[in-house]
Formats: structure tokens, sequence, C-alpha cells
């Protein structure tokens, strides 16, 4: 059978296409336009990163009447080219990971030029670039997340500062920066004699009854040296727990306007309004790039990989590394396998035997991301299902055996 001169193996979905390689002071612009008698022009030009000259490289792809481009995700290099070139063109950004260059075609040219062709022939997959605004509410997200972290390390160094003085009060109080526990540093830090009576004046709620063993924990070799570096950390801890909470109310300003979603994620178990804040700030409030709740959990990393050869299914890990939408899911799933008589924890506790405490864990948090499709992509509220539909499934399977054996001529007899 011949094949038409006009057939090709790849059709082309581009004929005009731009693809970029970034780097970090230099991007290399490639443009291939498809020519009247089926020839390709190809132009390659290099632009520095510059803000000037990047709306230079705009002006040169507008004369080309190029409609779509291509570029890697190059670290952080990619997001001011994507700011100056958002409004007037399609934007593929491209992980490097999907894309792998030919071998012994490695330079700045050779690299641009591949991507355009990949992206000529639609063989390029782009990633999720969220709405401007949606981009403005991760960063904040993020920044909180980096700042709690900040503030656990220094927590932990307090604690590593006490051990040092010989100082126990951790041993008694199950948080040192409690109401407590915060009462006995302001003590410590104030300079004064360490006797009962203030220790007592320091103590609240609970642990009235511990006041003994307090004094005991807070008697060590505490030094002028120990108070000034526990000075110096409780300043860091302060000061950081202030920017988090500006942080805080500023997002709650920001998404005002969204109270509807964040009220109905809330009611999922497991999420509160930071979680609720963290996961819209990762995924947007609309959804619209995801076609269903599979495609979603796919993308971030919460279900099996597909890896099947010869007819045999191997091992499916999870593929994607590092993304923050699923610690977030795997923080609110812990939460939500501790609450009372929901289907979340009698799922675990169903999965855990058989897949382990961590694998059973992704997939509560794989079943909580489905729900968080539905309340924002379809606008429906959270039902709780209970423990007892676990036991409704195993009454439809019952009934189900039962009717099998009645076909077959045979009766159910319950065990004596």
């Amino acid at each position: 059978m011949k094949q038409s001169k006009d057939s090709e193996v790849l059709s082309v979905v581009h004929p005009v296409c731009c693809g970029i390689d970034v780097h970090k002071e230099l991007v290399v612009a490639c443009v291939l336009t498809s020519a009247k008698g089926g020839s390709i022009e190809k132009v390659i030009k290099e632009f520095r990163t510059f803000t000037d000259a990047l709306f230079e490289l705009r002006e040169w792809l507008l004369e080309f009447q190029c409609p779509i481009v291509a570029m890697e995700s190059t670290g952080i290099y990619w997001q001011p080219l994507h700011n100056v070139l958002e409004n007037d063109f399609e934007i593929v950004l491209v992980n490097a990971r999907h894309m792998k260059n030919v071998p012994g075609r490695k330079t700045d040219v050779s690299d641009s030029q591949w991507i355009t062709e990949l992206l000529r022939h639609g063989l390029l997959k782009s990633s999720f670039i969220p709405p401007k605004y949606v981009r403005q509410w991760r960063d904040l997200s993020r920044l909180k997340k980096k700042q709690v972290s900040a503030v656990s390390s220094y927590k932990n160094r307090v604690h590593k500062l006490f051990e040092s003085a010989n100082i126990k009060i951790d041993s008694v109080v199950s948080d040192l920066f409690g109401m407590t526990g915060r009462n006995l540093i302001d003590l410590l830090l104030s300079g004064q004699t360490v006797n009962f009576e203030a220790v007592k004046s320091c103590t609240r709620g609970k642990l009235k009854p511990k006041v003994n063993e307090l004094y005991r924990s807070i008697k060590g070799f505490f030094t002028d040296h120990h108070r000034f570096l526990l000075e110096s950390l409780m300043r860091t801890v302060s000061h950081l727990e202030e920017e988090i909470g500006l942080i805080h109310s500023h997002m709650q300003h920001l998404l005002s306007d969204r109270k509807d979603i964040i009220d109905r994620l809330i009611e999922v178990p497991g999420i509160q309004e930071t979680a609720a804040f963290a996961i819209i700030s990762e995924i947007g409030d609309t959804l619209k790039t995801f076609e269903n709740s599979a495609a979603l959990c796919s993308w971030a990393g919460v279900c099996p990989g597909n890896n099947q050869s010869a007819g045999k299914r191997k091992t499916g890990k999870i593929r994607v590394r590092g993304q923050l939408l699923k610690s977030t899911l795997i923080e609110v799933a812990w939460a939500a396998v501790k609450k009372k008589d929901s289907f979340f924890k009698e799922k675990y506790r169903r999965l855990r035997p058989r897949r382990g405490p961590k694998k059973a864990i992704v997939a509560i948090a794989h079943k909580i991301l489905k729900v968080v499709f539905d309340i924002i992509r379809n606008g429906n509220r959270y039902v709780e299902l209970g423990s007892i539909q676990f036991e409704k499934r195993k009454e439809r399977s019952l009934s189900k055996l039962i009717l099998e054996l009645e076909k077959h001529g045979m009766k159910a007899v319950p065990a004596s």
C-alpha cells in the first residue's frame, strides 16, 4: 500500500509555534513557520532576561503572529518570561522530566529547536498554571508554611537549650509553648529567683496538681549565658508567630469573597481554615483545568502509579514528589482518621492491616481530594456516610450471595 505524499506519521498541530530554552540570564527562542509548499522556516534568536529585553522578545513573536509558546519549567526562571507573555500567547509550561532531549544534541540552540519540534506536533503536555490571583494565594500559603516550619525549628532549639542547662520542663508539660510553659520561660528570662511560689504562680489548668514536679524540673544550671541565648530564640519565635498571624489575616481578607467554598471545605473531617486556605491556594476555586477527580488526584500525586508490562501489573509507586498539596492532604488525612464514627476512620481501620499505615493514609488523602473536587467543582456539600456505610455494603454483598445460592437450588442456613 503506497503512502500519500501529503500524509505524515505525525500530524502538524501548530503550523506556527515557538520553543524557548530558559536560563537565568539568557533565553533562546526558536520559531517554526510552515511555509507554502510544505517547507519549514526556522528562526532562532537569543534574548537577555532583563524585562525590556523580554518585551523585545514579545514584539518579535508578535511579528511572526505566533499564537503558542512552549518552555521548560526551569526553577523560578520561567516566571519573568511568563509575566511578559501570558496576556498575548498561549503558554505551554513543560516539566523537564516529560521532555528528554535527544542524546548528543545538548546546546541551548538545539534545546529550543527540540522544544519547538515537539510543540509543533502536539507532543508536549502543559503543566497546570493557575490564574494570577490564585498564584498570589499560593505565594502567601507557601510563605506561611515556611514560616511555620521555621517556628518549629526554633522551638526545637529551645528544647535543646533547656536540656543543656538541666531544665526538664518538657518532661512534665505536654506543650512547652503552652500557657504554663510560656509563663515558666518568662520566669527564667526575668532573672528572678526561681522558688516554689514563683513556679506555682506560673501554673495553669490541669498542671496545677503538678507544681512539685514543675519546680523540680526547672531547677538546673541556667546561667546568664543560657538566658541570653533563650532571649534571642524567643525574640525570633515571637517575630515569626507575628508574621504568620499577619499572613493569615491577609489571606482571610483576600479569600473573603470565597467564604462559601471555605465553609463547605471545613465541613470535611480533618480540614480546618488553615488547611482550606492551603488547598484552595494550590488548586484554585474552579478546577476547570481538570477533567475529573481522577485527573486532579493524579496531578497531586495521591493515587497509585501505572506500571504494567507484558500483561503484568508491577509496583505502582507514586511518581509525583515534593507536591505541596499532597503534604497538606496527608496532614488532613491523619486528622480525619481520628474523628469518631467517620467514614474515613473506618476506611483507614480496614486498609491499615493489609496495606500498612503509610499507604493507608495516602488512600485516605485520595478519598479526601475526591471530596474536595466535588465540593469546589460541583458546588456540593460534604455528607458524612459514617462507619455504618461499610456494614450496609457487607449486607448487600451477603444478599447477592444468598440470591446466587437460590438460583442454583441451594439455601443459606445461619450457623448455629
